[in-house]
């Protein structure tokens, strides 16, 4: 019987204290560097499996967390189905997404799935039906969304300090490694994707609306060879309700660099890094004829969301962010793409999750050292 259920059987004598069991699905850099090394701050969660086909993976991160099961992903199914975990982490490359989420799914079994949702709209739909069906919780995994720095822009946009909020700017930029599965084009990946998510979901949070069409262009450097199937970078504008613009260019090949800037009919403000998982954030306001910065030390992005689900489970409360979040994304996503192919401008299909990010779900855990990892290499060239 999953968690959930026996909580909601239960509900009259409080909350559960057993914490939810989690399989993490994929051991790549991000598992290993971030997720799995969060299980120790996560107060609500416990790392119970671990799936890859790569066995000294296997035999070397389950002896370093302490981890009970370690398996190859053709023993998935029948692990689920066996009820020794609650939930799992989905890790994998954009295009497994959707597949390993119904699977999830048909077990019983409550799902946390990196961003993006799936590799295209449709995809996304089907697994928020599938979750649904099956009564399963469907979280996606945007870290900004209990982080403080970024819900404090949330905040104080929302209190008017800089006024009607006219226009945002932002840039997500990496120099991408040769080879890495994010210059795949079968991977569903590239730099729209993959970095550019975070330009367009900022946009959502701190505007609270849907952009309402796009318009977009790509570019990529002659004779580089990591970008024979994705395009180098992305610049895009986008047209949200009241006459807001928000505009942004994300790329695989230029110097690292994280920001954005919402300027309002009385103030700005300003992030920078914003996006980044293993820096300081710096959040810069100007209004009033002051400026004030406040610097938001390094903390372990990951620990929040694992306990944020859990605590959903328990309480049988749908997540924020959600499945539809993750469909939101994918719909700009999708319009941006389109804009790029045909050079013209594109409607949105608007889709509207239920609630938004606001201080009130701000988590804090310590950071943690990088720990050694096995069998990866960083995305990133430096």
């Amino acid at each position: 019987m999953l968690l959930g259920k026996r909580v909601r059987a239960r509900a009259s004598r409080g909350r559960d204290q057993r914490k939810v069991r989690f399989a993490v699905i994929g051991q790549g850099y991000f598992a290993q560097s971030a997720i799995l090394p969060a299980f120790a701050s996560a107060r609500s969660c416990e790392l119970m499996a671990l799936f890859s086909d790569d066995p000294t993976k296997l035999r070397s991160l389950k002896r370093k967390y302490a981890v009970e099961h370690a398996l190859p992903y053709d023993q998935l199914d029948g692990f689920l189905a066996s009820g020794a975990v609650d939930a799992v982490y989905i890790a994998l490359p954009n295009d497994m997404h959707a597949e390993h989420t119904e699977r999830a799914a048909r077990a019983g079994v409550h799902v946390l799935c990196e961003k993006p949702i799936a590799a295209s709209s449709a995809e996304a739909e089907r697994m928020i039906a599938a979750c649904a069906r099956a009564r399963v919780k469907l979280m996606v995994a945007y870290r900004l969304h209990f982080e403080e720095a970024n819900l404090s822009a949330v905040e104080t946009l929302h209190a008017g300090t800089i006024g009607d909020p006219r226009y945002f700017s932002s840039v997500f930029s990496q120099q991408v490694a040769p080879g890495n599965s994010r210059t795949q084009r079968e991977r569903a990946s590239g730099p729209l994707r993959d970095v550019g998510i975070y330009c367009i979901n900022a946009a959502r949070y701190l505007f609270r609306d849907e952009p309402t069409e796009v318009v977009a262009l790509a570019a990529s450097k002659p004779g580089d060879t990591r970008f024979h199937e994705i395009d180098e970078q992305v610049s895009a504008v986008l047209r949200f309700p009241n006459e807001r613009l928000a505009q942004f260019t994300c790329s695989f090949g230029a110097h690292d660099l994280s920001s954005y800037t919402v300027v309002g009919s009385q103030g700005r403000l300003r992030l920078e890094p914003a996006f980044d998982v293993a820096e300081a954030l710096v959040l810069e306001l100007e209004a009033g004829g002051r400026t004030r910065r406040k610097t938001f030390e390094k903390r372990d992005q990951i620990a929040p969301e694992l306990d944020e689900l859990a605590d959903c489970i328990r309480d049988g409360r749908d997540p924020e962010p959600s499945g539809e979040e993750g469909l939101a994304d994918m719909r700009v996503i999708e319009a941006i793409e389109a804009s790029i192919k045909s050079g013209g401008r594109i409607r949105v299909a608007r889709a509207f999750p239920e609630r938004r990010p606001s201080l009130r779900q701000q988590r804090r855990a310590p950071a943690h050292a990088m720990p050694t990892l096995v069998n990866v290499r960083p995305p990133s060239q430096h």
